[in-house]
């Protein structure tokens, strides 16, 4: 069984759902430039400048679903299922609008005073990101984003306003969302935009051992200013299969997790792994690292490691098999034995079992799966009739209004039900030291890698389509029921 105090919840983030982007002090952050449509990954990628966007641009970001001006109705619903737990991301340009700033935002600062306060209120303890893909634009403009080693002091400062006001609410802290996602969506991970001809590659490893020199230094503040508090790191996690059982497959293997795995055994182990030592030798790649950051890194590791996981991914040395299909930002071959959701993600729940394993064995620190779902386009329906609802329409809003509106979501029952099923496998079976579980966007959300709402995580709807319309309303799907289920029981439910 999983211990009584197991962390159930949900997860989110400020830059898809808090919104409010011009209210409340709030300066521009990297959200508010990244949009919808084509244009998309070109500027997640760094190669598209925000600045270069057509007026027109759509930045589904700015308003998101308004979580800024609906946040009690959420943590109440959050509530009603029972969460034992809640993970956010705070603003940094919420408290620090230009980034720059001598002393922080009050309005911001008090705006997460009354989040936090709800819910404690509601018994949910908050696991804060301190940075999840976002930055003050201020920064970006004055530093070139993590390119500079000025980004540490800017990120410090943020991160002692907030310790320090949150010191007695919080416990549980994460300083990078999905750190080696730098190396995917640099723009998104870092504030990278790249000029022709530069070298990307020590770009993007030169920001990222930043980002790691920052997440050192901010466990050694957060430990001196509350010794109790728990610092986590975080990946985007799922081991890479081999294709076959052909040597050259099964070390390409090798190398692509330890592409992903090179943050962590930093973070976790206190330095640079010899195989990144390598590869930097071979690439020619010489990074700004002083004493001062060996010290850091090695006498501040983190207390906990938090992971995505939405899928496993395959990969062979065979440069002839090119059927890929998508994944989270990660494309990945395709494995003939798993199924796909709508958007290509490989469904394989067991991946979660083999990952939680892998990163146990590998660090034996304790874990926590911060993301995991299924994003699906949902029906709405009436829940009396049964018939299909269509969004904007008069029956749809009047549905909602008499709590007759849902959605029937019985794959993403089937796919959370599944994921949960192995990750209780991997704690009582293989023996994993697990804090929780919080499914990603348990309420909808805009997502990242698309900017799209119709790509549906949640177990709460919220009226809101992929051009911005909609009026915010929010309802539960069946789902909603299921997961209460799932955390009254401590998941004993899933065994039925």
């Amino acid at each position: 069984m999983l211990q009584k105090d197991f962390l159930w919840g949900g997860a989110t983030a400020a830059n898809q759902c808090e919104g409010g982007y011009n209210k409340g002090g709030r300066g521009l952050a990297l959200v508010d430039v990244v949009p919808a449509g084509k244009n998309r990954f070109p500027v997640a990628l760094g190669k598209l400048s925000y600045k270069d966007l057509p007026a027109d641009s759509f930045y589904p970001g700015r308003e998101a679903i308004d979580m800024y001006d609906h946040y009690i109705e959420d943590i109440r619903l959050f509530a009603k299922m029972g969460f034992k737990c809640y993970r956010f991301s705070m603003s940094w340009s919420r408290i620090f609008p230009n980034g720059d700033e001598n002393a922080p935002c009050e309005e911001g600062l008090k705006f997460y005073d009354e989040i936090i306060d709800e819910m404690l209120k509601n018994g949910i303890e908050p696991v804060v990101t301190i940075c999840h893909f976002d930055a003050p634009i201020g920064l970006m403009e004055k530093f070139g984003g993590w390119k500079s080693r000025q980004m540490i002091d800017r990120y410090l400062a943020y991160c002692e306003a907030i310790f320090t006001r949150f010191k007695n609410k919080v416990k549980y802290w994460i300083t990078f969302n999905e750190i080696n996602m730098i190396l995917h969506l640099p723009f998104m991970g870092a504030g990278l935009s790249f000029k022709e001809g530069e070298n990307e590659t020590l770009i993007k490893y030169q920001a990222a051992h930043y980002e790691l020199v920052a997440s050192a230094a901010a466990t050694k503040l957060a430990h001196s200013i509350n010794p109790d508090f728990m610092i986590g790191c975080m990946l985007a996690a799922g081991n890479y299969y081999p294709y076959s059982c052909d040597p050259d497959d099964v070390m390409d293997s090798i190398n692509k997790d330890r592409e992903n795995y090179f943050f962590i055994d930093v973070q976790s182990r206190g330095y640079y792994p010899s195989y990144a030592l390598k590869f930097f030798e071979r690439e020619g790649i010489n990074l700004d690292m002083t004493v001062e950051d060996d010290k850091l890194l090695r006498e501040n590791t983190v207390d906990y490691i938090s992971f995505s996981y939405y899928s496993s991914r395959l990969t062979s040395a065979n440069p002839e098999l090119t059927d890929k299909t998508a994944g989270n930002v990660f494309a990945t071959l395709k494995n003939p034995h798993l199924k796909a959701s709508e958007w290509g993600w490989q469904i394989d729940p067991v991946g979660l079992r083999i990952t939680l394993n892998s990163i146990y064995d590998r660090y034996q620190k304790p874990m926590f799966i911060v993301e995991n779902g299924l994003g699906a386009k949902d029906t709405v329906i009436n829940k009396e009739t049964g018939k299909e609802l269509t969004p904007g329409t008069e029956e749809f809003r009047e549905a909602v209004k008499a709590g007759l509106a849902t959605v029937n979501d019985d794959y993403r029952i089937a796919y959370l039900k599944a994921h949960v099923q192995e990750l209780m496998k991997a704690v009582e079976i293989d023996g994993v030291e697990l804090l929780g579980y919080t499914p990603w966007g348990c309420i909808d959300l805009v997502s990242a890698s698309t900017g799209e709402m119709s790509k549906r995580y949640g177990f709460i709807y919220v009226d809101k389509d992929d051009e911005g319309k909609g009026d915010l309303a929010r309802f539960p799907k069946k789902s909603f029921d299921w997961y209460k289920e799932v955390i009254a029981t401590n998941g004993e439910s899933t065994r039925e």
